[in-house]
């Protein structure tokens, strides 16, 4: 979702995808149009986990699941743009996942090194096209859950999608439009910033 929502620029791209990888204040340590995409990738996060169709799908979820919630709903989210990809793109998905492969190895110098250290198996897997059938939402929550330092029922999640599937497609449909609005009018005050930061 995040590459998706990143717009044109690369370097936003870069720091869109860090997002995760990178905590705290974020200083001198990248170049301006990396920091944009850190800080673009913190204002999504905000804006979903107050989002009333994000949270609706949240409350779809079994209790069961805590705080695995918002993860089970942010993959599936991702399962189903990926399923319907054609709808929101001019480019297909394995065009978008080469260009993406693209820019992030010309910025490799800039990544922080777990995310440096997931590249290759994030590619060479095509995880975003995966993400197109349920067996890839399936095997993307026991890899999630085997990375877990505390043991928890994210693997069992699947069953979720496999039961609340239609209800958690129409909150999605409702979400990815208000949030490509939020995400547009931050590329849109970021660029005259970004441009600047491009010939200082």
């Amino acid at each position: 979702m995040h590459l998706f929502l990143s717009g044109s620029k690369p370097e936003i791209l870069v720091g869109n995808l860090m997002g995760d990888f990178v905590k705290g204040r974020l200083g001198d340590r990248f170049p301006a149009g990396i920091r944009r995409g850190i800080e673009i990738h913190r204002k999504i996060d905000s804006f979903a986990a107050g989002n009333e169709f994000f949270l609706r799908s949240k409350r779809h979820i079994d209790p069961y699941y805590g705080h695995f919630r918002a993860v089970l709903v942010d993959l599936f989210y991702d399962h189903f743009l990926a399923r319907h990809w054609d709808t929101y793109s001019s480019v297909t998905l394995e065009e978008f996942v080469d260009n993406c492969h693209e820019t992030l190895r010309r910025y490799e110098t800039q990544l922080p090194p777990r995310l440096l250290e997931l590249l290759p198996r994030m590619f060479s897997r095509h995880w975003l096209i995966a993400y197109r059938e349920p067996a890839g939402i399936e095997t993307a929550l026991r890899r999630m859950s085997e990375r877990l330092r505390r043991p928890g029922p994210l693997a069992e999640g699947y069953a979720e999608l496999r039961e609340k599937q239609d209800l958690l497609l129409s909150d999605f449909r409702f979400f990815l439009p208000d949030i490509s609005a939020y995400t547009d009018s931050l590329h849109s005050a970021g660029v005259e910033e970004y441009e600047n930061s491009m010939v200082s």
